[in-house]
């Protein structure tokens, strides 16, 4: 019989896990005040050439408009069919791209004349919209945001939204600013600012305040939402569902811990 040398046992103990990092939270100052459509019930937002491209939604009422930004004055519309319920809207060289809530369907316009060009298919629901240098991003209400293919308007890959682990629900409005993914959550008072090669949530912003209780009450005004950004001039701006205002903001970093 062949005794077998006896070996060294080692039991290696695993380190706890670290807890997740905590996200900074961000304020704000208000730079300028602009009046806004007060039955816009705003989906998408974006600035471009010094003008505010908005959709409005709602059946009856969904549109897509140009809007002088100092006097908050619609300087072209155009309506969508009473069947659809208007959400977000990008625009992509020479065309200004949106989507509807459940129909499925979204439409491709000329940027300039707001001409219909074609529509095209996707499943599930639309709700925000932006892009970066190379494709367009896409929001359901999931923690999920689509990457289209800016030609064909097919989804390539998803990027998977999550803070601390978790995963971030009810994604609405984006823009893109800076190299990031900004993100209204809709019902709350908070963007998330969203690292987009991670999809991790880098900060917060906590937008709470923006409005007054009085113009809430008054204006009967709904949820934030819509969320624009000035490249050349490096100019926030945010507004909501029938605001009476649109706010261009400047973000105010979290002190730090003493």
């Amino acid at each position: 019989m062949m005794l077998l040398a006896a070996l060294p046992v080692s039991f290696a103990t695993a380190a706890p896990a670290s807890p997740p990092a905590e996200i900074p939270v961000y304020s704000y100052e208000v730079v300028n005040v602009y009046p806004h459509d007060r039955a816009a019930f705003t989906e998408g937002l974006f600035f471009r050439d010094g003008y505010l491209y908005e959709s409005t939604g709602m059946n009856g009422a969904s549109s897509i408009r140009k809007v002088e930004l100092k006097s908050g004055r619609v300087v072209k519309q155009q309506d969508l069919s009473n069947a659809v319920f208007g959400e977000g809207i990008v625009d992509w060289k020479n065309e200004l791209v949106s989507v509807t809530w459940k129909n499925q369907e979204g439409s491709v316009f000329d940027i300039d004349t707001f001409e219909f060009k074609r529509s095209f298919r996707y499943p599930g629901e639309g709700w925000g919209m932006t892009h970066n240098d190379k494709n367009l991003l896409l929001s359901d209400g999931t923690a999920s945001i689509r990457v289209l293919d800016p030609q064909t308007l097919r989804q390539t890959a998803s990027i998977h939204v999550s803070a601390q682990g978790q995963p971030v629900e009810q994604l609405n409005e984006l823009e893109w600013v800076k190299g990031q993914i900004y993100a209204n959550i809709w019902q709350t008072n908070r963007i998330a600012r969203i690292d987009p090669k991670s999809g991790k949530v880098t900060a917060w912003i906590d937008l709470s305040g923006l409005l007054s209780r009085s113009d809430r009450e008054t204006a009967g005004a709904d949820v934030l939402n819509g969320i624009a950004y000035d490249a050349k001039q490096d100019r926030l701006f945010v507004t909501g569902k029938y605001w009476p205002n649109l706010f261009e903001i400047r973000l105010v970093a979290p002190a730090a811990p003493k």
